[in-house]
């Protein structure tokens, strides 16, 4: 069990001064014996705010890439230059061309190029390429490919692997990282395209632990409608959870649902926050 877990937003859409906000998502995890960063943000936010709070980036060990979406895996090549001998553990599928159309025109939101060739040109042995759960240490895993199984989650948009749209994406590779402490699961999630409740559902399966301390990222709720919204917070109701920390596409009316309707502690999150478990 990690019995001391800090979590400290770096990038996200909401900020407070002095921080800056950006359309992306990470944050610095660190535990009894490791620092983890979980994604990479799109552009400098990462950096510029790490600085601001004295985080040193140059000593995290692991980066865990929860998809390949720009917003979240942007500022791989330079983390990786700046902590070279990280481990990196990522989908299979996190390379794949992909594209969001809306009104007809095709958008690239892939993960960047210098961010792909970053990973390839890593040290082989430390890049990790996940499918299935798999542990980083024995408090600390991911979850590779997250089962699909409510009947009211998507991916959250229009999603496709083609400019022209014949090709829909899932999002397969969208994975979260989970922590065991003693005072239950600690769940970190990018942007939950496979559906949060799909992923608690699948990270207790793994850990064989209901009680959730934290669960905490993007949930993707910006574009669901209000029976999704309703119906997501009803399932959330059910499990064991002492803090909600909504970030980056959850999206605001939705986190404000989730203030009034969770039986849990809401708090949305935003660059510059620190959490302790």
């Amino acid at each position: 069990m990690c019995e001391n877990v800090k979590i400290t937003i770096l990038s996200d859409n909401r900020s407070i001064e002095p921080f800056e906000n950006e359309h992306g998502f990470a944050m610095v995890i660190k535990t009894d014996d490791k620092k983890i960063l979980f994604d990479t943000g799109q552009f400098d936010a990462l950096f510029n705010n790490a600085e601001k709070l004295g985080v040193d980036l140059s000593n995290i060990d692991t980066v865990v890439l929860s998809h390949g979406h720009y917003d979240h895996s942007g500022g791989m090549d330079c983390i990786l230059k700046t902590a070279g001998n990280s481990d990196v553990f990522l989908h299979s599928a996190s390379f794949l061309p992909r594209y969001s159309i809306r009104e007809g025109k095709a958008k690239p939101i892939q993960m960047p190029l210098k961010a792909r060739e970053a990973v390839i040109n890593h040290n082989e042995e430390n890049v990790h390429w996940t499918f299935s759960p798999r542990n980083i240490t024995a408090e600390v895993g991911v979850t590779g490919t997250i089962p699909r199984e409510t009947d009211y989650e998507d991916a959250g948009g229009p999603f496709f692997l083609d400019p022209k749209g014949t090709q829909k994406d899932s999002i397969e590779d969208d994975q979260a990282m989970w922590i065991e402490t003693p005072k239950g699961l600690v769940i970190c999630v990018g942007c939950s395209h496979s559906g949060i409740i799909n992923i608690i559902n699948y990270i207790i399966k793994i850990t064989g632990e209901s009680r959730i301390h934290t669960l905490i990222g993007g949930m993707h709720l910006v574009n669901a409608g209000n029976q999704r919204v309703d119906k997501t917070i009803e399932a959330l109701n059910q499990f064991d959870i002492d803090h909600i920390i909504p970030c980056h596409c959850t999206g605001d009316a939705a986190i404000q649902t989730l203030i009034d309707k969770s039986v849990s502690n809401v708090k949305a999150g935003h660059a510059g926050m620190v959490h302790k478990v």
